[in-house]
């Protein structure tokens, strides 16, 4: 049976602070993921799994709770660090309001491409952002991809900002990317993952924003048919583990732990890369118009305004130019 949100929040403010290591091998390890089973990040949680396990000896084993089964990101966030949950696969916008240097990865026109996105974190300005979550309780183990965001519309192409005036654009709700579309001309409509389809359809907005999976999945390729690679955001998604948990494992398990999630990373990626490849064929098989000539600096140039609101710390700004000095 799976627990209810309830009652991983009740199990995990009931168990004693000092509870000894021996008690977590005495359950499975308690993983959560919204994405469905496959799913790159799944695939790559469960294979942290099998690794833990086999350098443990089956010792420490991991139950990985796929397809949103204990609710949203944001609620199994909250169970994690309550220690309900003891490793958990998030998207960096609900750790936002937490930490704000997981701002900074989510910055519009940060990255100059893929491989500067992951050269960054998995370098030193990833590591300051997975310490910076340990006051809040969580232990961040890796990053995986998310993939490059990019605008698509029913309406004609997008080659410069001036093509987004007038459009209503789906963002999810996140105060950075309401910002975002703004500043470019168009006018943000925040809507759950779920409706945007419907939404397409029935001209309640124009387009959204999305990599090429979930543009996809979703089938929004079926009614918005003019893809732009503006690549606009690349945020990653993140490995964290609860700090409860983390207390009570020996420095040893803590060791194979960091090095099973730091081995999950090339694997994500490559599957990663793999569903990329088959969801961009299969779009333009469909007859979208994929539009490559995008003047990105005129993009960037419009996010001036964007960055000086949410970047507001020495230590994002430190963080900012880290990153920008890696391109």
């Amino acid at each position: 049976m799976i627990p209810t949100r309830r009652a991983l929040i009740a199990a995990a403010l009931a168990a004693p602070a000092t509870a000894c290591v021996q008690e977590i091998g005495e359950r499975p390890l308690r993983g959560a993921d919204s994405h469905p089973s496959g799913y790159p990040t799944v695939a790559a949680v469960d294979h942290f799994g099998r690794l833990i396990s086999e350098r443990t000896g089956g010792r420490l084993r991991l139950r990985n709770y796929a397809g949103g089964q204990l609710g949203e990101e944001k609620d199994t966030l909250e169970i994690t660090i309550f220690g309900g949950l003891d490793i958990n696969r998030v998207n960096l916008a609900p750790l936002n309001p937490i930490e704000p240097l997981t701002l900074v990865p989510s910055l519009p026109f940060l990255f100059r491409s893929t491989d500067h996105m992951r050269r960054s974190l998995d370098g030193v300005p990833g590591r300051t952002i997975l310490n910076s979550l340990e006051q809040h309780g969580l232990i961040g183990l890796a990053f995986y991809d998310s993939g490059e965001r990019s605008f698509y519309n029913t309406r004609s192409p997008i080659r410069t900002p001036a093509d987004m005036r007038g459009l209503k654009l789906r963002v999810p709700t996140s105060d950075l990317y309401v910002a975002m579309v703004q500043a470019l001309g168009a006018s943000p409509i925040p809507l759950s993952y779920g409706e945007v389809f419907q939404s397409l359809v029935q001209g309640v907005v124009d387009g959204a924003e999305n990599n090429w999976p979930s543009y996809q999945d979703s089938r929004h390729f079926e009614v918005a048919r003019y893809y732009s690679l503006t690549r606009h955001v690349m945020a990653p998604e993140v490995l964290v583990a609860s700090g409860r948990t983390w207390g009570k494992l020996s420095s040893q398990d803590r060791d194979i732990l960091r090095a099973a999630a730091t081995e999950s990373v090339p694997f994500m990626r490559e599957l990663w890369e793999a569903r990329e490849t088959t969801a961009r064929r299969a779009v333009v098989e469909a007859g979208v118009e994929i539009v490559e000539d995008v003047d990105r600096p005129a993009f960037e140039a419009a996010m001036a305004p964007v960055w000086d609101r949410f970047i507001t710390l020495p230590a994002q700004s430190a963080l900012v130019e880290q990153i920008r000095g890696m391109a």
